[in-house]
C-alpha cells in the first residue's frame, strides 16, 4: 500500500501536525526509529496514548541492514515510520525511501520542525550563513577522527556558521561539555582556535537553554538534560550578534 515518514518534532509528543498525527491513527502498522534523534521529553507509552497507536520501536540494525519487514509490510498494509525531527534530514531515511520506490511501494513524507530550523530561530544565526555541518562521535580508545574541526576550520575560514551534531548512543547523549572538550582537543592538534561556541540544551521544550561564549563559559554552565547541540558561528552580522546578547547570554 504506502510508507509514509513522518516527523515527530523537537521535544514531546505533542508536537506531531495534526496531518502526521492523522496518518498515524489511520496507519496498520506504525514503527518509530529510535537512533538517528529521540524526543526526550516523553516516553512511548506517551506516544501510543496521544497516537492511539501501538508504536514499534526499531533499532539502527533494523533500518539500515534488515528494513525487509518494514518494506513487505508496507507492500500490502499502510505503514508509518516515525522519526525525530523532520524526517529525510538523515542519509539513512534517505536510503529507506529510495529502498522502497525500487520496490515499488508508495511512499509519503509529512514533515516536522527540524533542528537545523529550531537552530537559527534560537541564536539568531541567519541560515543562509551556515556552511557544511559536521557530526562529532564519542572517542573510542585513541580514535577520536579530526573531521569535525576541519570542517569548522574551513567554515570559519569562509565566516560561515557551523553546526555541530552530537553523538547519541543507546545509553548516553554526547553533552555540550564533552563537545566542547573534544574540539578544543582536535583544535589544539590542529593549530587553531574556536573563539566563541554556542551551546542548545531541549530545542523544542518550553524553556530550552542557549549560551553563547568561549570554552571556559560554556564548561561552567550546566545544560541540564539531553538533547544538546553545538553550533559554532563564524563571523558576526550585527543583528546576530544583538540577538546573542539578549537570548544567549553572550558577552562580548
Amino acid at each position: 500500500m504506502a510508507l509514509t515518514f513522518i516527523g515527530l518534532g523537537l521535544y514531546d509528543h505533542r508536537d506531531i501536525s495534526e496531518k502526521g498525527l492523522q496518518q498515524i491513527r489511520s496507519s496498520d502498522h506504525v514503527f518509530l526509529e529510535c537512533y538517528t534523534s529521540c524526543l526526550t521529553g516523553t516516553t512511548i507509552e506517551k506516544m501510543e496514548s496521544l497516537y492511539e497507536k501501538a508504536i514499534i520501536p526499531l533499532s539502527r540494525e533494523d533500518v539500515e541492514t534488515d528494513p525487509r519487514t518494514i518494506l513487505d509490510l508496507s507492500k500490502r498494509e499502510e505503514v508509518a515510520f516515525l522519526t525525530g525531527g523532520d524526517p529525510m534530514v538523515s542519509t539513512t531515511h534517505i536510503d529507506l525511501r529510495i529502498r522502497a520506490a525500487e520496490e515499488g511501494i508508495t511512499t509519503r513524507i509529512i514533515h516536522g520542525s527540524s533542528i537545523i530550523s529550531a537552530v537559527s530561530g534560537l541564536t539568531g544565526l541567519q541560515n543562509y550563513r551556515f556552511g557544511k555541518s559536521c557530526s562529532l562521535p564519542f572517542p573510542h580508545g585513541s580514535w577520536c577522527p579530526v573531521t569535525p574541526a576541519e570542517v569548522i576550520r574551513r567554515n570559519l575560514g569562509e565566516s560561515l556558521h557551523t553546526i555541530v551534531f552530537l553523538d547519541i548512543q543507546k545509553n548516553r547523549y554526547m553533552t555540550v561539555h564533552d563537545a566542547v572538550g573534544i574540539l578544543e582537543d582536535l583544535t589544539c592538534r590542529l593549530g587553531f582556535t574556536i573563539p566563541c561556541y554556542i551551546g542548545i540544551a531541549r530545542a523544542g521544550s518550553e524553556e530550552p537553554l542557549v549560551v553563547a561564549g568561549g570554552a571556559k563559559k560554556l564548561l561552567e554552565t550546566d545544560f541540564g538534560g539531553p538533547l544538546h547541540i553545538l553550533t559554532i558561528p563564524g563571523e558576526f552580522h550585527v543583528m546576530e550578534h544583538e540577538y546573542l546578547k539578549l537570548f544567549a547570554h553572550y558577552e562580548d
